[in-house]
């Protein structure tokens, strides 16, 4: 039976073809020397995986939301550049699972299988770090994380979204990549969201209304020059009342001077540094139990600089784990 069963979902596990780099003598140089390769349905986790990679290829959830469709092609390239970093840590065990397509407009079952994946992952003491794809990613890998939790009494789990917007829309008709915030609040009740860059322009007064009515922490884009004292409290008092940290990052929350290549570039975004040291004051916590990327759309990029940027990501959050 297949571990997608009944899921309208196309899948196709880790390939060592998607990983190249600079030829070199010297073994576990870099990326493309030390990842290893496998599939979700095959792995029977008896090697010690510390991260397991995985690609969520769609931007279903973008088209409904009216975006710049594309980011499905966002797996495949973060690989290519992943692949040429040279690796600065030690005995980590980094399996890349593949990727989790979605098959015509299937966003739900797409979501659904990566779920699967996630709670998987966590169930076998592996880091998930999913690579999108739309920030409809963001509902797939939080239903994870909670199924993975559903027989633990620690199951308080707190969201840090690094985005300019908060994606806290209602749903309509159906759910999109604008929605996922709004739906997890809303099913998921032991949880609390941080988001980190909002940017008012954009965001309605109705949706600062709702992350109000819902609790929601928030800095705006001004607050995130640097890595403040002031946010460094803020987010240690959020850390605290948690169990668990899930940590995603929509690119189109930098600034477009580092990433051009999304759905919706704006030039008042913060900066790789900014991240940077923020994610290493969360990983110090020893709470983060998942980790997406969100929103690359190569169609767009520059001199595939927001896939570079998206890659380096990767690596620094490996190297903090």
């Amino acid at each position: 039976m297949s571990f997608f069963n009944n899921l309208k979902v196309d899948y196709s596990g880790g390939s060592i073809k998607n990983w190249t780099g600079r030829s070199t003598k010297i073994k576990n140089q870099y990326w493309y020397q030390n990842i290893q390769v496998s599939s979700i349905e095959k792995e029977n986790f008896d090697n010690n995986i510390h991260i397991g990679l995985v690609g969520y290829s769609c931007d279903e959830g973008v088209r409904r939301n009216q975006g710049r469709i594309g980011a499905r092609k966002g797996p495949a390239s973060v690989r290519n550049k992943l692949g040429k970093i040279p690796i600065h840590f030690n005995n980590k065990n980094i399996v890349d699972f593949g990727n989790i397509i979605c098959v015509d407009d299937h966003l739900e079952d797409c979501q659904k299988a990566l779920s699967k994946t996630i709670s998987k992952l966590i169930s076998k003491n592996v880091l998930p770090i999913a690579i999108g794809g739309g920030h409809d990613i963001a509902y797939a890998n939080f239903s994870g994380i909670k199924d993975a939790l559903k027989y633990s009494t620690k199951n308080n789990i707190g969201i840090i979204n690094f985005d300019a917007h908060f994606d806290l829309r209602t749903v309509e008709a159906q759910p999109n990549s604008g929605t996922p915030f709004h739906q997890i609040l809303s099913e998921f009740k032991e949880t609390s969201y941080f988001a980190i860059g909002i940017q008012q322009q954009s965001n309605t007064k109705e949706l600062f209304e709702i992350a109000d009515k819902n609790n929601v922490s928030y800095v705006s884009n001004f607050d995130c020059e640097t890595f403040t004292e002031s946010l460094k409290n803020k987010l240690s008092s959020f850390i605290e009342k948690v169990d668990y940290l899930y940590i995603t990052i929509d690119l189109d929350g930098f600034s477009s001077a580092y990433a051009t290549g999304v759905s919706a570039p704006s030039p008042l975004g913060f900066s790789p540094n900014f991240v940077y040291k923020t994610l290493a004051f969360l990983f110090k916590s020893k709470k983060v139990i998942s980790c997406d990327i969100a929103e690359l759309n190569p169609d767009f990029d520059e001199d595939n600089n927001t896939a570079n940027l998206a890659a380096k990501l990767v690596d620094f959050m490996v190297l903090n784990a």
